[in-house]
């Protein structure tokens, strides 16, 4: 499986390529930051970051992209600026039919360190450990970019098996439910439906 982590932002927006699966080990394949002028117009830069982004999936052909959930900040500017570039590669991976997964920083933080609450020198370190580099991956929206690469590798497929099976449940409800004989309200209903049109 190869993921393309993307965690959002409009100055440095961070990406990284892993390719694995779980339970075996991970391979970089690229790392690094799209970045963006803080002093240029909102529009061109959100161009900028898709353009950033385009890249990397042509260079990279990843199988699904990780993007980093938005979750609220006490600046709510800054949470703006990372959902629109969340969107851009949201968009991205959707218009090439590349599925798209979303995660939590904590859920990423678990995944990659065992703790929801690490802090990112800790996350940078294991990153650096699980895909056996020489130092952490700078700056760190460049290590957390590959992190959540590695918490999808190893959290998608459970994901997927959950989605699978809700799924088959609610497949299951609504057979159940067509098949169900009617009531008594729905027999007068149908009967007189019926009599209705052979009169």
């Amino acid at each position: 499986m190869r993921v393309l982590g993307v965690d959002p932002g409009l100055t440095r927006c961070g990406v990284g390529v892993v390719d694995g699966v779980a339970g075996r080990p991970l391979t970089m394949v690229g790392v690094g930051v799209v970045r963006t002028p803080a002093d240029a117009e909102l529009g061109s830069r959100l161009v900028a970051i898709e353009q950033g982004i385009e890249q990397w999936l042509d260079e990279h052909r990843p199988e699904f992209v990780a993007v980093e959930r938005v979750f609220s900040q006490h600046n709510v500017r800054t949470v703006m600026g990372t959902a629109q570039a969340s969107a851009v590669a949201m968009l991205c991976a959707a218009r090439r039919g590349i599925p798209v997964a979303l995660h939590t920083p904590s859920e990423v933080k678990a995944a990659v360190t065992g703790s929801g609450r690490a802090d990112k020198a800790q996350v940078g370190a294991m990153v650096t450990r699980l895909l056996r580099l020489d130092a952490p991956p700078k700056p760190a929206d460049a290590a957390d970019a590959l992190a959540l690469a590695i918490c999808h590798i190893w959290r998608g497929p459970a994901n997927n098996r959950l989605q699978e099976a809700a799924a088959a449940q609610t497949r299951l409800q609504q057979a159940a439910a067509e098949s169900r004989p009617l009531n008594r309200l729905q027999q007068a209903a149908a009967l007189h439906a019926s009599k209705g049109r052979t009169s």
